[in-house]
């Protein structure tokens, strides 16, 4: 968001080496028929199921989960377990989402449903739901832990707030307008709620006390809220080559992300301007979508997200400021929060 490309944190890759044999041993217990799209999604193999370098993303969620586990003291490896669950999650809501929003590329690469068709898209979206918590709870024939249990039972709550947040999010669709405070709260749940278990499923699995285990959900929370401003402005403004994605790819699919809820809960000609172009009969042309740019960002609505991000910023931060824990793993978790409000994809 500064113009200047984000490095990306060491713990991003720190924890993908880690989760990433758990992750794929996961998704290889997959009957035949799920497995090669489940790997695909993954960036694992092709189409074809030849071994690819695409790519998994950016594993944020892994990454919060391992330093959950070391700013309570714990080993990084009790944080395993929680970190593949919260990706399987993460992903299987990835692969629902491209087939609702009718995306056709995800990371330089064509969507599931695109490559294998809705129906086999569907299914393997709802095997990777089922297996996350096959893999928090561990194997069928020992009794999980008590943390494991707390773990599961935690991640359950975060799955419901995501799916609620999802559906509010398609409600907007059918509603004039939508103003801040429904936006963040419908962002609080899909977002921020996954990201509030990342950042505290670690502490959670290592017996960490409530106190700390809360103040890390809370900095999650609040990342997963500068992280979607983040997206937010990225699905107008972001460049594709970058991305993924096309250009105003969320105007054209008539979104009610932050920087719109700002200029339309906010009234006046710019409110007026906009409302006429989201009301036009068919697809937006890419003029529509010029337009609409233009409107949004002469009304402030980039700038007043990008402030947002930075608000929820400092709100994670202060979450785990003075609470006890691991003085390395907060100076990961200040960096990796400002890489999220910092990036350009």
């Amino acid at each position: 968001m500064t113009g200047l490309r984000a490095v990306a944190p060491a713990v991003l890759e720190r924890a993908r080496q880690l989760v990433e044999p758990a992750l794929m041993a996961a998704v290889d217990r997959l009957c035949d028929e799920l497995r090669l799209p489940a790997r695909y999604h993954f960036g694992w193999v092709e189409a074809d199921g030849s071994p690819s370098t695409a790519g998994s993303g950016k594993g944020l969620r892994p990454a919060l989960a391992v330093l959950s586990a070391e700013a309570v003291g714990a080993d990084a490896a009790v944080a395993v377990p929680g970190a593949a669950a919260v990706e399987l999650v993460h992903n299987f809501s990835l692969v629902h989402d491209d087939i609702i929003d009718g995306d056709v590329e995800r990371r330089h690469r064509p969507t599931v449903w695109a490559v294998f068709g809705v129906d086999d898209a569907v299914i393997s979206g709802d095997a990777l739901h089922n297996l996350a918590f096959q893999v928090l709870l561990g194997r069928s024939d020992e009794e999980p832990s008590a943390e494991r249990v707390r773990a599961t039972t935690r991640l359950l709550a975060a799955t419901t707030a995501m799916i609620a947040g999802q559906a509010a999010d398609m409600a907007f669709d059918d509603l004039p307008e939508v103003d801040l405070a429904a936006c963040l709260a419908m962002e609080a749940d899909k977002t921020g709620a996954l990201l509030g278990y990342s950042a505290s499923v670690g502490a959670v699995l290592a017996g960490a006390p409530a106190a700390r285990v809360d103040a890390l959900e809370v900095y999650g929370q609040e990342l997963g809220l500068a992280f979607q401003a983040v997206d937010d402005v990225l699905g107008i403004w972001g460049d594709p080559s970058v991305t993924g994605k096309a250009a105003g790819n969320d105007l054209r699919e008539r979104k009610k992300s932050m920087p719109v809820a700002l200029v339309l809960s906010g009234g006046g000609s710019a409110a007026a301007e906009l409302r006429a172009v989201y009301d036009v009969d068919g697809d937006l042309t890419d003029a529509d979508v010029a337009r609409a740019t233009e409107v949004i960002e002469a009304a402030g609505g980039r700038d007043d997200t990008v402030a947002e991000a930075r608000r929820r910023l400092d709100g994670a931060l202060t979450a785990i400021d003075g609470v006890g824990l691991d003085a390395a793993a907060v100076d990961e978790m200040t960096g990796l929060a400002r890489f999220v409000a910092e990036r350009d994809f």
